[in-house]
């Protein structure tokens, strides 16, 4: 039987890592570092914090866990043909997850491998004989990054198997699931300190989490958990610190070109137009299930009426976020919808990929006003939103009847703001909308059906650990 710790863990061997620049795009393989001598000069620590850095690649793929949860599990987006298992994506879609399902179990592999990673970075820092100044930005760095997914992956599976220091396979055995309440008091603590430690966003270095992405985080967490208050204190000192602001043009965010703006708070970083570097596969993800531009999309995340008319008349990001067809090379159009944001038209074809530029932001600033006005209450964060593509703002005639309270007002603003970013299904979990807007959607969605299964292979090697209720 196949130990435990290939769950909870990968070793380092073999592990992509990057060179010691601030970016974690020039990846190279280190050969055979060993955990126990590999951890002296602040250049080995520099190599694993960006190979932690490069675990986003995969928790973030538009074919990862954040996506199918975030988008396929809510009502803004579909899959009809994909390629792969597709009976198994289909689970997502349709509230039918099995336990056996086999991409619950990658997705919980994805996890806690990344996990590994980080915990290494920590421990080691811990005890290196790095001057304090380096020790606490790596360590905040990595806190981050340990929060974030536990974050997701607490609202993804509830209870987990708490996990904040390398360990042996036979010590895995008697890690079993920890109360939720334990992993957001471990992702709060966390995010403290990183916080605490981490520079602002002017001086972390292009990609690496900063002061303003763990408040950012911490007041999302601070939602989540209920306690509006923290939330506000928190979010309003990402305002107040001057390093954000709503860039003029909603649609120059999507510039493949335009990267790491004063909007942005988090963004993974993709380097678009060669085979040897991470370049983005949102595009391809997102494009229809079909090679007719020469390069074969995925199909994931094909976009849906139901947010198509969510958009009210003249908003412009509709027009920015959402394609409705395209040109094969014989000039034939296929009217389809699907996202656009992550287009990059320009990009090479290598392989029948298409080799796109696009970062991703985890997290942005829209996303802290729209946070803030559900804490608070307030609409004048909610509109400075609004105001940015000139719509009439809310407590005003023009603003829409329908969107009668500031809730609804918020979950619609953050529907049509954020769409297809991964976004909707956490919302509408964490404003307990769910189990009223889903099953109206004709999704087939339970309380519990609001966590999804622990994977039927994690429990065949430890029986201890237990199920969802549900399955």
């Amino acid at each position: 039987m196949k130990k435990f710790k290939h769950i909870l863990a990968a070793c380092l061997t073999g592990v992509v890592m990057s060179s010691c620049s601030d970016s974690f795009l020039k990846l190279a393989p280190v050969s055979n570092p060993n955990a126990e001598t590999f951890f002296k000069t602040k250049a080995d620590f520099d190599l694993a914090s960006n190979a932690a850095y490069a675990t986003l690649y995969t928790i973030y793929n538009p074919e990862g866990p954040i996506s199918y949860m975030g988008e396929l599990m809510g009502d803004n987006v579909t899959i009809l043909n994909i390629s792969g298992n597709m009976a198994d994506k289909w689970q997502f879609r349709d509230y039918t997850l099995a336990p056996a399902n086999t991409m619950v179990y990658q997705f919980w592999q994805d996890f806690y491998r990344s996990l590994y990673n980080i915990n290494i970075v920590i421990s080691k820092v811990e005890t290196s004989e790095l001057e304090a100044a380096s020790k606490d930005k790596i360590k905040g760095e990595m806190m981050f990054l340990r929060a974030l997914y536990y974050f997701n992956m607490v609202q993804i599976w509830g209870d987990l198997p708490l996990v904040t220091a390398p360990i042996t396979a036979a010590e895995s055995y008697g890690v079993l699931r920890s109360p939720a309440s334990e992993v957001y008091a471990q992702i709060v603590k966390d995010l403290q300190f990183a916080a605490d430690k981490l520079p602002l966003a002017s001086a972390a270095g292009v990609g690496k989490a900063s002061k303003g992405a763990a408040q950012s985080l911490l007041g999302k967490v601070y939602l989540t958990m209920g306690d509006k208050t923290k939330a506000a204190n928190t979010l309003k000192e990402v305002v107040n610190s001057g390093q954000y602001q709503l860039l003029p043009n909603y649609t120059s965010l999507w510039d493949p070109k335009n990267k790491n703006t004063k909007e942005s708070i988090f963004e993974i970083q993709f380097l678009g137009g060669s085979s040897t570097a991470p370049f983005s596969d949102y595009y391809l993800g997102f494009f229809p299930n079909s090679n007719a531009l020469g390069f074969y999309g995925s199909g994931m995340n094909q976009v849906v009426d139901d947010i198509w008319n969510e958009y009210e008349t003249g908003d412009s990001r509709r027009v920015a976020s959402i394609d409705t067809g395209f040109t094969d090379a014989k000039g034939v159009f296929t009217k389809v919808k699907f996202p656009k944001k992550w287009q990059d038209k320009t990009a090479p074809i290598i392989g029948q990929r298409i080799a796109a530029n696009n970062n991703f932001m985890v997290l942005r600033y829209a996303d802290v006003l729209l946070m803030l006005t559900e804490a608070t209450g307030d609409a004048q964060y909610l509109n400075q939103v609004r105001k940015r593509v000139g719509l009439p703002e809310y407590g005003t005639a023009a603003y829409p009847s329908k969107y009668n309270s500031i809730e609804l007002a918020t979950e619609h603003e953050r529907r049509v703001e954020l769409a297809f970013e991964f976004h909707r299904w956490f919302d509408l979990k964490r404003t307990n909308r769910a189990l009223t807007v889903l099953p109206s959607k004709g999704k087939a969605v339970t309380q519990a059906k609001l966590l999804i299964p622990i994977p039927n292979v994690v429990r065949d090697q430890n029986s201890k650990i237990t199920q969802n209720a549900g399955y």
